[in-house]
């Protein structure tokens, strides 16, 4: 094992400030495990923390990313949760066990304003780790701690869904896919929307049932309830915010559930009071998961043999060119392969 390590970083807020740099391998503490890290998937909140700081405090160089697969190659005094050769995962939000949600100023973030994974080797705490899947790669572990744990969270631990339900999915970046493998094998019935057709069809092998063209069909709360016989979906993942939210409150059953997890239209949304008081429905902020969580989606992931679609894996020399297909729109996860074993 080398003395010395290669690891992404900035030195200042900016995204386009991101540089590889040599530093010492890091010296294992009490409690933590010395991990060699083999991939890191990406997600959009990575970009955003390293170009504004996302309203978290960063200390300087400050190693992007959060979600990262690899292999234990020590131990520090104290550990009994793993031993040297395990495969492992990350967990995003640290101090987060079990239980009712912390803030963030208990439980911080990996990734921001905690230091990430986009390095060779990283030194954490072993409290935030959980085992990878036996049934998947470095490169497919290295996708489910936020994208696939905030899926599970929406539809399972606190959605409950099941066989007979309708759930509808908007987009097909990372989180949405999981969510429709998630419902499909829960037996619930999948409508994604989406402005290609392609992506439309690409999720419906993934097991969806219907897609609606939100290009051709802008108001597509109608053709939920057309697919629905009219009575709307018991779940909607609403990923998009802004006067979105109308829409998915037109769409939803009464008395159905709305996962509030994506702003990509706006961080604002818009909404009629009386349309919701009319609805019934529940409006829920989905924000990761804790750690038993994640290790409940990693033994389903084993048992269903859900595999994470990635969209394309990088080299560790091409973080640059990662988080610039990140921000173009991806058909699942992209992720970054940092060394193999």
């Amino acid at each position: 094992m080398t003395d010395m390590i290669n690891r992404w970083e900035i030195p200042s807020l900016g995204l386009e400030k991101l540089a590889i740099a040599s530093v010492p391998l890091p010296v294992l503490k009490a409690g933590e495990v010395l991990v060699k890290v083999e991939a890191v998937s990406l997600n959009y909140r990575d970009g955003v923390v390293a170009d504004n700081g996302m309203g978290v405090p960063l200390t300087f160089p400050f190693t992007p990313a959060s979600d990262m697969a690899g292999t234990i190659v020590a131990v520090g005094e104290g550990v009994t949760r793993f031993t040297v050769g395990e495969r492992v995962i990350s967990i995003c939000i640290t101090g987060w066990v079990d239980g009712a949600p912390l803030s963030w100023a208990v439980a911080p973030t990996q990734g921001g304003p905690i230091p990430g994974m986009l390095a060779e080797y990283v030194a954490t705490p072993a409290e935030w780790c959980v085992h990878a899947p036996k049934s998947l790669t470095p490169t497919q572990a290295s996708t489910l701690p936020i994208a696939a744990l905030t899926a599970w969270m929406a539809l399972i631990e606190l959605g409950h869904v099941h066989a007979g339900q309708t759930v509808v999915v908007q987009g097909t970046g990372g989180v949405s896919l999981f969510a429709v493998q998630l419902a499909a094998a829960c037996g619930a019935t999948v409508i994604v929307t989406s402005s290609s057709d392609e992506k439309i069809e690409r999720a419906i092998k993934l097991g969806a049932t219907h897609g609606i063209n939100r290009r051709r069909v802008p108001e597509w709360q109608s053709a939920v309830l057309e697919l629905t016989d009219g009575r709307g979906a018991d779940h909607i993942l609403e990923m998009a915010g802004g006067d979105n939210v109308r829409r998915s409150l037109e769409a939803v059953v009464n008395g159905g559930r709305i996962s509030v997890i994506g702003l990509l239209e706006s961080d604002k949304f818009t909404a009629p009071i009386l349309a919701l008081l009319g609805s019934r429905a529940s409006i829920t902020g989905i924000s990761v998961g804790p750690r038993r969580a994640l290790e409940d989606l990693v033994r389903m992931i084993d048992q269903h043999l859900i595999k994470p679609v990635i969209d394309h894996a990088y080299p560790f020399a091409e973080v640059p060119q990662a988080f610039a297909h990140l921000n173009r729109g991806a058909f699942g996860k992209v992720v970054i392969e940092v060394s193999r074993s």
